[in-house]
């Protein structure tokens, strides 16, 4: 509903948005960052699932954020699990969800993708068709070929039918690579989600060998795309999947694949110790905290935040080829703050990006994400319960407490 209203509202330019985002960006504590050789104009951005057929991307980004992300896409149109599959837990301002990656198709979303940046051709005196289009991807309007707006970038999830078996890895491989080859020429951003809770089997991908010869697979596809500057490529990680053999196993797939960085992470099957037990929820709500799916909330931010430092450490030593402690690693300024964060980029590697999604509901939150090593701080089920002005509001919490 919240999507289709949206998409209504900006049809006909009454949508909401902020007002001069550009000054507000400015004032006060610079909240820039750089992202794969973007400057964006904040280190905010908004989790897919809130627009998984790429349907609103331009209302989204008008509400502040500097990072999108729509989908999953997968190869063939799927229907997802039967509804109802979303919960809500108002007392604690959570969700469950249990979708099953409902999509139209990676084909039906590069076609809408695909109009959207003809129509900015058009509008911005470009012209109209293929050669318009290409003008466009390849840089001449003089912004992202993914967000066509300056200082912002556009992600797009991909991940695989449910009903390609996973012991199938060569089928696999395949839904993924046909998604980027559809996609990966309107997007500034890849993000393959071997993570979902509500696909089964899926979260099986993201042992070392299958998710190297996955992620191998998109890499791959993502660079032969036809276009002047390739998308980067990111893998979504559950935060399920939370021991050290795991985590490390999880890094060298990264590493061996050559993705740029990780998502860090989805929702969570668990319900263990998840909301705390001197909290009374009502009959109601602790039906519905038995619920089948991935829960998101408030709840996830101490995990989140635990993962992100994990990856960020594990990350910066580098490739697992390199001996341990060979390389040391130089200080970084973490942009937002100007504190220093110690472990960034050794000699002789690239350092991975980490964006982090799971509870992140406040300014305070945000800057905590981004100072344990995270470049862009996700927001899903902030913007569920808080409605339009979470952006705007994180962060303005943010430059508040830059400011004390």
């Amino acid at each position: 509903v919240g999507t289709q209203t949206l998409k209504a509202l900006y049809s006909f330019g009454i949508h909401p948005r902020e007002r001069n985002p550009k000054a507000q960006d400015s004032e006060g504590a610079d909240l820039s960052v750089e992202v794969f050789g973007h400057k964006l104009q904040n280190p905010i951005g908004t989790s897919a699932g809130i627009d998984k057929l790429a349907e609103i991307p331009d209302a989204l980004l008008a509400l502040g954020p500097a990072i999108v992300e729509v989908g999953g896409a997968t190869p063939y149109p799927q229907d997802g699990n039967p509804k109802p599959r979303v919960f809500r837990l108002p007392s604690q301002k959570a969700l469950i969800n249990r979708y099953g990656l409902n999509s139209l198709g990676a084909e039906d979303m590069a076609m809408r993708l695909r109009e959207r940046v003809r129509l900015f051709a058009y509008h911005n005196g470009y012209g109209i068709g293929e050669e318009a289009e290409e003008l466009v991807l390849n840089g001449g309007a003089g912004v992202p070929p993914g967000s066509l707006v300056e200082g912002k970038l556009l992600a797009v999830q991909v991940a695989k039918n449910k009903f390609t078996k996973d012991e199938d890895l060569d089928a696999v491989r395949r839904d993924y690579v046909y998604c980027v080859e559809m996609l990966a020429p309107y997007a500034d951003i890849l993000v393959v989600n071997v993570s979902s809770p509500n696909t089964p089997g899926l979260r099986t991908l993201q042992r070392v060998e299958p998710l190297t010869k996955i992620l191998e697979g998109v890499v791959g596809a993502a660079k032969s795309v036809n276009r002047k500057t390739a998308p980067k490529v990111m893998v979504k990680v559950s935060p399920d999947e939370d021991q050290d053999e795991q985590i490390e196993g999880i890094v060298e797939a990264i590493w061996r694949s050559g993705v740029d960085g990780v998502i860090v992470g989805n929702t969570t099957k668990r319900r263990h110790n998840l909301i705390p037990q001197h909290v009374n929820l009502s009959p109601k709500e602790r039906q519905i905290l038995g619920e089948q799916g991935g829960f998101s909330g408030p709840h996830m931010f101490e995990r989140t935040l635990g993962l992100v430092k994990r990856y960020r450490r594990l990350l910066d030593e580098g490739p697992p080829s390199l001996p341990k402690g060979k390389e040391q690693p130089k200080e970084s300024t973490n942009p937002v703050t100007g504190s220093l964060i110690d472990g960034l980029t050794g000699a002789g590697h690239e350092q991975k990006v980490i964006f982090a999604t799971g509870g992140i509901t406040n300014g305070k939150q945000a800057l905590e994400i981004l100072n344990a090593g995270a470049s862009v701080a996700q927001i899903y089920t902030a913007l569920i319960y808080g409605g339009v002005g979470t952006v705007s509001r994180i962060k303005k919490e943010m430059r508040e407490e830059i400011e004390k």
